[in-house]
């Protein structure tokens, strides 16, 4: 029986132990992340045909969207709402920055994405470019997406996008803040870009 009690003994230490060390893993992981700005270096093109690179991301807190203008519901409620959001938390506009970044550049040129948002908001920037510029953007903000043909026989033509739907929020530094998910609280969306406005 004390033999047992021993094995339980160590066993609920060595637990004990791998939280502790998990725990502090996690939070050195989050530490080095918001230290540092969120994503790798970018050149693309903003809606009005106007390069931008990551420094936009720098200054402002930012709202950050990774969609597409095809996109049946996703893309047109986040839109929608984040706007929505934006105009409650900083009705002049004078505190925050808002960019939609199309993971179908080949489908969403400049012209189209700002046609597309134009018709929507004047709150958020759509970002465009070069496909392989664009992949390796998205893909350095850790945003998964992947083509999904709707036609097999017509694969580069007739085709849908599965891809990540949260709002990645910047600090001014441009450094990761945390997500807004899609389908959030409109109250917790809403403070959540409050808390980000505030934070230093």
């Amino acid at each position: 029986m004390k033999t047992v009690r021993i094995i339980l003994f160590i066993l609920a230490a060595m637990m004990a132990g791998l939280f502790f060390w998990l725990w502090q893993t996690a939070k050195q992981q989050e530490t080095a992340l918001s230290n540092e700005p969120f994503g790798a270096p970018f050149a693309l093109t903003r809606q009005d045909g106007q390069p931008i690179t990551e420094q936009a991301f720098r200054g402002k807190p930012t709202a950050l969207f990774f969609g597409f203008t095809h996109c049946p519901e996703i893309c047109p409620t986040t839109v929608y709402e984040l706007s929505g959001w934006l105009k409650t938390v900083d009705p002049d506009k004078s505190k925050t920055q808002a960019y939609f970044v199309s993971i179908d550049p080949a489908r969403d040129t400049p012209e189209l994405l700002g046609t597309y948002l134009s018709n929507v908001t004047d709150r958020i920037t759509g970002i465009s470019g070069d496909p392989a510029k664009v992949e390796a953007m998205a893909r350095s903000f850790k945003v998964f997406f992947k083509k999904v043909p709707s036609d097999p026989a017509k694969p580069d033509e007739d085709y849908t996008m599965d891809h990540t739907a949260s709002v990645f929020l910047l600090d001014r530094q441009g450094r990761f803040a945390g997500t807004i998910a899609y389908g959030e609280n409109p109250d917790v969306a809403v403070q959540k870009l409050k808390n980000l406005i505030a934070r230093n």
